[in-house]
């Protein structure tokens, strides 16, 4: 019997031996191929990109994988209560696998047996974080094992918070949310630090299957999951039983965080920002690389901007009448639901989709579009208004602009048609027809002294058109380029008071003729460059541009950032080429600052996700302004290092002379702001473009206008009639509640009276004269010398009223050349 008892003794160890071997090798085996753990120190997960504005509000967020990582120092205790009650509330006593919980989930999978019932895990939070980060989520026993030793290892190198900190900040909760920060954000618009009790278990009820507990598709099992949840945290002690029933009570209150832009009216600054951005750094860098980023956007001036832009196209394309519905829909049964499907516009949230229901002579009787809920389904509700025959005066006109025979909204509308429309009152029931312009435009503002862009918009509507006209549509800026070529004459020895004959010409080049023309025809004669600028005349800009030389107009063009390379022919001059809002209020900046060359930028600053800054706009010195304390010392100085481009002295000339637009030539009557203003008007052939660009001595902006696919405006579009108005409005809503400031005259500058027509010295008394400014060294001419003569002779008118004119030609001293 011993014998026997010895032997089965030796025959067990032998086959425990055998076995133990045989794990060995098969541990051997697993355990070569096992990922290192250690990159688990050098955590770098896909992080958010989020935009600011100057003031700090969040503009827009952009990432592939919603997350936002936190310390675990910064993730509330009960935060992380809900997830070890949820998951592993052994954590902080377990090795790495839950030895008690494992054997526990065995027996119950072993009793489930046959039954149908989803097998139990055991999986600890340690091991979680070595599937997720380091292995595939195969249901296989090699996986299993290597995770369970994966786990082991953690454990021994990592602390239990920072492993908790890895699985916090890794897990997915479903909605493209990843880590508990971006979790909280996406499902309650909230920091970790506001969540409740009820909604911090609900997240944590999440990474079991966030599709199985959507919080609309699956509402009944995620507030099941979320009150068992709620249950564990209160069996282990983590909330008290009071607080536990009330948190059970509560709805799972799900509010989507919504996705895009997050500041109103920025939609067209925050795309030109996420361009940008992949520009210089990359696609991986934007949507993984948590960047911070500051801008230059102004919100207060962004709205102005927009609301400025809108009303002019809006007054535009109502004066060329109806287009149509946007489209039709049947009337039988819930008309609400085919509504509901029609896209609106998210940044005109004053506009709704409407539907006609009955159209009588008295008016329209109309259906709102109905809300949707979170999950996709239209409420309930139904909202009704009208609109009366005035709220829709304009629509009588055809699309063409012609007075339709119909006079009530009868011939207008028709039931069913869908349309859109703005109530005239908040939460009234009286509504104006809208419609979509199909005409657009662009407005960018900058600072002129540092090139930040303040407020950028693009078009009516970034939800009808993502293309942006201030920054990308190339169009003619026609006669707003001309103030750069009378800037380059200055440069090289003209004075606003030198004169150019406004008289018909004709050039010849490869057997072609050209015969510019003023617009709106005629000629005035000798005139000098001040009122070839205020009335913008285009024969006079030529001839000066010949008499100096294209090559000169397209080195100032290209100096200035207009164009990049400029071809040199004469229709250049009157702003032929294609070019940008950006681009040319850039370069109108140069004259506003005294003649400095800026970098324009809508980014004022970029840091890393370590807060480390890898861009900053800012590139002046300032070595005294990082004292630590004032001892007394000088105020700190910036050096402006900045190229010079242009000549400060004509800077401001070309400034004063853009003042008589404002005052008295093309833009006369449009501009009304309580500071000295400058500017010019710019209209292209047949007006298919409108612009103006205009300053003050510390704000600069640009109005273009025209359609996408260039067409004529119609008679009279000019940048005068359509674009000044628009500046005005935004630079009134800018402006509004700051101290005017002056233009900056250089030292050393003359104002000598001179006639407005000969720029000659002016008598006391006599007629017509203005004060001008002159560079040191010049002034008026002594005799009448008008560029482009050719045998020219001047008008009696000339003669009659400049007594110095008259004598210079009728003494014959000087005479005309």
């Amino acid at each position: 019997m011993i014998r026997l008892i010895g032997y089965l003794f030796g025959l067990a160890s032998v086959l425990a031996l055998g076995v133990a071997a045989v794990v060995a090798v098969y541990l051997n085996e697993v355990t070569k191929d096992l990922p290192n753990y250690e990159v688990l120190a050098s955590y770098s997960p896909p992080v958010t990109t989020r935009i600011h504005a100057g003031n700090g509000a969040l503009v827009a967020e952009y990432a592939r994988e919603r997350r936002l990582f936190l310390p675990i120092q910064a993730i509330p205790d009960r935060v992380k209560a809900a997830f070890l009650s949820a998951e592993d509330k052994n954590f902080y006593n377990h090795p790495g696998v839950d030895i008690y919980g494992l054997g526990r989930a065995i027996l119950v999978n072993v009793q489930n047996l046959g039954s149908g019932r989803r097998p139990v895990g055991a999986s600890t939070i340690t091991q979680q974080v070595a599937k997720n980060f380091l292995l595939s989520s195969d249901q296989t026993m090699d996986r299993k094992i290597k995770e369970a030793i994966l786990s082991f290892r953690i454990e021994q190198t990592y602390s239990k918070d920072k492993i908790l900190e890895l699985y916090l900040n890794e897990i997915f909760f479903g909605l493209n949310a990843y880590g508990i920060a971006g979790a909280a954000l996406t499902y309650f618009d909230k920091s970790v630090t506001e969540l409740t009790i009820a909604e911090t278990a609900y997240l944590a009820a999440l990474p079991k299957g966030p599709n199985n507990y959507h919080p609309f598709r699956r509402e009944a099992a995620a507030l099941e999951r979320r009150n068992w949840v709620v249950d564990r945290m209160v069996e282990n002690g983590f909330v008290s039983r009071e607080e536990g029933e009330n948190a059970k009570q509560q709805p799972l209150g799900v509010n989507l965080r919504r996705s895009g832009s997050s500041l109103f009216a920025s939609d067209y600054f925050a795309e030109e920002v996420r361009r940008q951005i992949i520009e210089k750094y990359g696609d991986k860098a934007l949507y993984e690389g948590g960047l911070s980023v500051r801008t230059s956007l102004d919100p207060q001036m962004q709205i102005a901007a927009r609301k400025a832009l809108q009303s002019a196209l809006l007054t535009y394309d109502q004066r060329r009448g109806f287009r149509g519905p946007i489209k039709q829909i049947p009337l039988d049964g819930d008309w609400g639901v085919p509504l509901a499907e029609i896209p609106g516009l998210a940044d005109v949230p004053e506009w709704k989709v409407a539907v006609v229901l009955d159209v009588a002579s008295d008016g329209v009787d109309i259906g709102l579009q109905p809300a949707k809920e979170a999950g996709g389904k239209v409420v309930a509700d139904r909202a009704r208004g009208r609109i009366a025959p005035d709220n829709m005066e304009w629509a009588y006109r055809s699309a063409t602009g012609d007075r339709k025979s119909a006079k009530s909204p009868e011939g207008v509308l028709s039931p069913g048609d869908v349309v859109y429309v703005e109530a005239l009152e908040e939460g009234a029931s009286a509504y104006r027809l809208r419609q979509l312009p199909k005409v657009q435009g662009g407005l960018v503002a900058m600072d002129p002294h540092t090139g930040r862009v303040l407020a950028i918009s693009g078009g009516f509507s970034y939800s009808q058109s993502e293309f942006n006209r201030a920054t990308q549509a190339m169009r003619q800026p026609g006669s707003s380029f001309k103030p750069f070529v009378y800037a380059a004459a200055l440069d090289t020895g003209y004075t606003p008071a030198s004169v150019i004959l406004d008289a018909p010409v004709e050039f010849v080049s490869g057997g072609q003729v050209w015969r510019p023309q003023n617009y709106g025809g005629g000629s005035a004669g000798p005139q000098t460059l001040r009122l070839g600028i205020e009335k913008s005349r285009n024969l006079m800009t030529v001839r000066l541009a010949n008499d100096m030389g294209m090559n000169l107009v397209a080195e100032y063009a290209e100096r200035f950032g207009i164009y990049d390379k400029m071809n040199p022919v004469l229709a250049m001059s009157l702003g032929s080429g294609e070019t940008t809002v950006l681009r040319m209020v850039s370069a109108y900046a140069v004259f506003a600052n005294g003649g400095k060359q800026i970098k324009p930028t809508l980014i004022d600053r970029i840091q890393d996700r370590h807060g480390k800054t890898i861009f900053r706009h800012e590139d002046r010195i300032c070595e005294t302004c990082n004292a630590e304390r004032f001892s007394g010392q000088e105020e700190p100085v910036v050096v402006d290092n900045r190229d010079q481009v242009l000549d400060p002295m004509t800077a401001y000339q070309i400034t004063s002379m853009m003042e008589g637009v404002v005052t008295r030539g093309t833009a006369a009557g449009k501009i009304k702001l309580d500071r000295p203003v400058a500017g010019k008007t710019g209209t292209s052939n047949d007006e298919k473009d409108a612009w103006f660009i205009g300053y003050t001595p510390d704000l600069v902006a640009g109005v273009y206008i025209g359609f996408d696919q260039p067409a004529p405006m119609g008679r009279g579009s000019t940048g005068g009639s359509l674009a000044a108005p628009v500046f005005n409005d935004f630079m009134q809503m800018a402006t509004a509640n700051t101290p005017p400031g002056q233009f900056f005259v250089p030292a050393g500058m003359s104002f000598i009276a001179v006639n407005r027509t000969t720029g000659m010295f002016a008598l006391e008394g006599e007629p017509d004269t203005i004060i001008e400014a002159f560079k040191p060294g010049t002034g008026p001419a002594d005799t009448l010398s008008i560029i482009g003569m050719d045998g020219y002779a001047p008008p009696e008118e000339i003669l009659r009223d400049s007594p110095q004119a008259n004598q210079a030609v009728t003494s014959g001293s000087g005479g005309l050349f």
